[in-house]
């Protein structure tokens, strides 16, 4: 089945999102012990109104390793001091992980080497085949 990554990564699966915030390890001094700036993005595809099932399921197959037993993608950033910022972060990189999901792979073109290649391939071989020659002792 052919899948639009470009269309699907755009939708807008806000309602769905559930934004967790909590203490964050990174920048800010002493504002890291006050301020709840790391946010974390939890997405259900089990729950998900936005997505098909067809969709559901190609979610299940490329994030297996991603996804909690209850089928919940969960996203965190804490790079930014400010919270906002994180939030959008979170959300730029579901983005990026949904285009990825629905991107099919490139099928591979069979190719041949060129007449130029195998020529180089078989002189370097007859010259280690020479060198190595030359080194046994000669017969008489």
């Amino acid at each position: 089945m052919m899948f639009n990554p470009k269309e699907i990564a755009q939708r807008d699966y806000s309602p769905e999102f559930e934004f967790k915030n909590s203490r964050s390890s990174g920048p800010g001094g002493q504002n890291v012990n006050k301020v709840e700036t790391r946010v974390s993005l939890n997405f259900s595809v089990n729950d998900s109104q936005i997505l098909s099932d067809v969709e559901k399921e190609r979610l299940h197959i490329k994030w297996a390793n991603r996804l909690t037993s209850e089928g919940v993608l969960a996203i965190h950033s804490e790079q930014h001091r400010s919270q906002l910022r994180n939030k959008e972060e979170t959300v730029i990189a579901f983005k990026k992980l949904i285009e990825i999901a629905f991107t099919d792979p490139k099928p591979r073109r069979k190719s041949k080497p060129s007449k130029s290649s195998i020529r180089k391939r078989l002189d370097s071989k007859k010259k280690h085949s020479d060198k190595k020659s030359n080194r046994k002792p000669p017969e008489y």
